[in-house]
């Protein structure tokens, strides 16, 4: 078998194309019967202490991309993706996202979207040291525009649907990840070295800010949340609060541990507990996982066509068997390629969220049942 690499022609690797599709013509009683069948099986899969659920995401490339700017046309996407998901064999159902970017946090500090055409917006630090961070006048989140404007999303969204479709919060990036988007990522970490009760400051003021922030969006979704949210399979039946922390990858575990943990966790805590998001390979950082007070799952990649740099399955194993904490792993691949690596992932003991991205339903059919014949 000849293992692919990761394909750098394509914009999102982990897309699948679908149609987009209008609110009216979207079969609304036939995807509410569909995520209560399976709402069942991850009630089942949480009161175990271990098991295996196949998670077929249905993610759509424009929706986290240009899309994002009209909201309008990210809901038909998204509703396109949720219609056609239904025909591909899984055990947790796709959500609605109300995805407006990875920066949002930073506009509290008076830094704007930059919007360069046929891309997802981004933003460019303001600040070169922590200290001119900390000296601005920065807002609550939720009253800069961008803010503003999410929550109108999640207003929209809600509209539409009725309430009656599940749905996550926007894309929830770590303190760490939203101080670099802030403040120079060179300066800010050689501050963890130099000036670490400042980082600690720095990093408390951002969480203390996405919790106000999220707690607003917690409270406009209500009974149609589901959890962790964004890149992570989730339920109304799961817990916790899904955190990209990228920059993991960037520093060794002790300075992790003394800067960046604490407000991780603070944040991660005030929504039921964190769930862990790191792309590339972090496996040297497993040992952290019984160290963070709360934690509920984590996600990895392990195939090459998933992540240039993904991660090798024994670590995460070996850190995840018999302790109660969900792995979402993701698995962009054929079928020999997902069985190779849910062998290799697979202990009894573990909990398992398993993540493929089929091409097709038949496909998606012989995986889903490799997948359980492997671990049950």
């Amino acid at each position: 078998m000849i293992t692919k690499i990761f394909d750098t022609s394509k914009s999102d690797a982990q897309a699948t194309k679908v149609d987009s599709l209008k609110v009216s013509d979207f079969d609304f009683m036939a995807y509410q019967e569909y995520t209560q069948r399976l709402i069942e099986r991850c009630e089942k899969f949480m009161r175990a202490n271990s098991g295996v659920m196949v998670y077929r995401r249905m993610r759509v490339a424009e929706v986290f991309s240009f899309g994002c700017l009209d909201m309008k046309t990210s809901l038909e996407w998204q509703l396109g993706a949720l219609q056609k998901s239904m025909a591909y064999e899984a055990d947790v159902p796709n959500f609605l996202e109300p995805w407006y970017g990875i920066g949002v946090i930073a506009t509290a500090f008076g830094i704007d979207y930059l919007w360069n055409p046929g891309q997802a917006p981004a933003v460019k630090h303001a600040f070169e040291t922590i200290d001119e961070a900390l000296s601005y006048d920065y807002k609550q989140v939720k009253n800069t525009v961008e803010g503003k404007h999410s929550l109108q999303m999640i207003e929209y969204f809600l509209d539409q649907t009725k309430g009656i479709i599940p749905m996550s919060m926007g894309d929830i990036q770590s303190p760490f990840n939203n101080a670099t988007n802030i403040v120079n990522t060179s300066n800010f970490l050689i501050s963890m070295i130099l000036e670490p009760e400042k980082v600690l400051k720095f990093l408390d003021i951002i969480a203390d800010l996405e919790i106000d922030f999220y707690k607003e969006q917690e409270k406009l979704i209500g009974d149609a949340l589901v959890r962790p949210g964004h890149s992570f399979a989730s339920s109304s039946a799961f817990k916790g609060f899904g955190i990209s922390d990228d920059n993991l990858v960037m520093v060794d575990e002790q300075s992790y541990i003394d800067c960046i943990l604490p407000s991780l966790i603070k944040l991660g805590n005030a929504f039921g507990g964190t769930v862990l998001h790191s792309c590339g390979n972090y496996s040297d950082k497993t040992g952290l996982f019984r160290k963070i007070n709360g934690l509920r799952m984590v996600d990895a990649a392990f195939t090459t066509e998933t992540d240039p740099s993904p991660n090798p399955p024994n670590p995460f194993s070996d850190a995840l068997t018999n302790s109660g904490i969900i792995l979402n792993a993701r698995m962009v691949g054929g079928i020999e390629v997902v069985k190779k690596t849910t062998r290799a992932l697979w202990n009894p003991g573990m909990k398992l969220l398993a993540v493929t991205f089929s091409p097709s339903p038949e496909e998606q059919r012989e995986i889903y049942h490799i997948i359980h014949s492997i671990c049950n």
